[in-house]
């Protein structure tokens, strides 16, 4: 017998698959109820492990809904052990799940022995403030962690533990604002500056750091890139991919990206074509030939990626950036250089829409208005009224006796110099 992705569900000697399920413990026996199966509903087996899951998540939902709250007792611990975490992982990405699991293990392991029932709004709110307040946390970590928190309650009402998530009764933890370092034009110049290309390693290196930062795609995207996805002719990267990679033995291509709209084409400017050419034939007498960042054959690691970002970052003496800054300081490269639209940036970012841009990235639009600035000097044209056309009747204290007299033609040259000195 072997275990599947999916909690509960095996496979036997003979291909065939199965579930063994746990749905909680008897309320007058205490004795916990299991249930096993190689059928679904219609009595067909099960070929395969997908089938096995989804049927025994029926009939979980559906004891749940029949039984009520026959679980009374049910901890914290076994409700995360038995069903929340099993939940979780069959239904989140392999990497999410990786950077997910120790987040859920800490908040499972805090109210391992609290029964489900016994939660409350104070205890709810407590932890909010222990995670804000003493926890050592960053902001952003506490958001998480506590927003994990309540997804997990929310799934216990969905199974019918709880006739409500307690923690709802408390604010959310905001996200702390925080901003991406990236690299100024001038910056990537330098840091490119550094970069021996005759050496095969820091070559891959140098087209690395260009590709992120003339493309602005995802680290993992860049990471699964092949030469397939250039269209040398139609100047075309095609951006369908990421890598998920846990050794040079143990990865996996994935035919799609972190959002449906990730899924884009990307056009690319004559000397990132020029600079990948040279590299494809580099590879080529190397005997490379499927991916674009290697230089062993095989995928570069994630974390390769910020390693040569900090060793040239330090050589060039420019501040050192996250993988991702990479990202960030294309889209200032574009909005700087280029005034770039909103709209022609979110379609290369792989955006949903450019309000997802703006929310990310509205800070780098901070000099947006300059060119604007300059074409409004001058733009408005007036000649100075050289006599007042107002007859003041009205209040006391601007009748025109009150009002200093000015040779007209010296206010003219007054506001002439004004103007002038405003334009210095």
């Amino acid at each position: 017998m072997a275990k599947t992705k999916y909690s509960g569900v095996y496979q036997d000697g003979k291909g065939g698959f199965f579930y063994n399920i746990e749905l909680g413990v008897d309320k007058v026996t205490g004795k916990r109820i299991q249930k096993k199966s190689r059928k679904d509903s219609n009595g067909k087996r099960f070929t395969s492990a997908r089938e096995a899951n989804k049927e025994a998540t029926r009939i979980k939902n559906e004891y749940h809904m029949q039984n009520g709250y026959a679980n009374y007792r049910l901890t914290f611990g076994e409700f995360m052990n038995s069903y929340y975490l099993p939940y979780y992982q069959s239904n989140v990405e392999e990497s999410t799940w990786e950077t997910r699991r120790h987040v859920l293990s800490e908040i499972r392991d805090r109210f391992f022995d609290k029964e489900l029932r016994e939660f409350d709004v104070l205890e709810c709110e407590f932890y909010r403030t222990w995670l804000l307040k003493e926890s050592g946390y960053s902001q952003n970590y506490a958001a998480l962690v506590y927003g994990a928190f309540r997804q997990a309650m929310d799934y216990a009402v969905n199974l019918q533990f709880l006739d409500k998530n307690i923690s709802k009764k408390t604010k959310s933890i905001p996200k702390g604002k925080s901003l991406v370092a990236y690299w100024t034009k001038e910056e990537f110049e330098k840091v490119i500056s550094v970069i021996y290309t005759h050496n095969f390693y820091e070559h891959m290196c140098f087209v690395a750091i260009w590709l992120y930062y003339m493309t602005g795609v995802r680290v993992s995207e860049g990471l699964a890139l092949y030469w397939n996805d250039v269209d040398f002719k139609k100047k075309k990267l095609r951006v369908h991919h990421t890598l998920q990679m846990k050794s040079q033995k143990d990865y996996k291509r994935k035919p799609y990206t972190k959002t449906e709209d990730g899924m884009r084409t990307i056009t690319l400017d004559d000397d990132s074509l020029s600079i990948l050419k040279n590299w494809k034939r580099v590879q080529s007498d190397h005997g490379i030939e499927d991916f674009i960042l290697s230089y062993t054959g095989l995928p570069v690691y994630r974390s390769t990626i910020p390693r040569i970002i900090a060793r040239y970052a330090k050589v060039a003496k420019v501040p050192k950036i996250q993988a991702k800054g990479l990202r960030h300081s294309h889209v200032s490269y574009l909005i700087n250089e280029f005034n770039a639209d909103i709209l022609v940036v979110s379609k290369r970012l792989g955006h949903s829409s450019p309000e997802i841009t703006l929310k990310h990235y509205a800070h780098l639009w901070s000099r947006n208005d300059e060119p604007i600035a300059k074409q409004m000097t001058g733009n408005v044209k007036f000649v100075p009224a050289k006599k007042t056309m107002i007859n003041f009747n009205g209040n006391q204290n601007v009748k025109g006796d009150l009002i200093p007299y000015q040779n007209p033609a010296k206010s003219e040259n007054n506001l002439n110099e004004s103007c002038n000195s405003n334009d210095s």
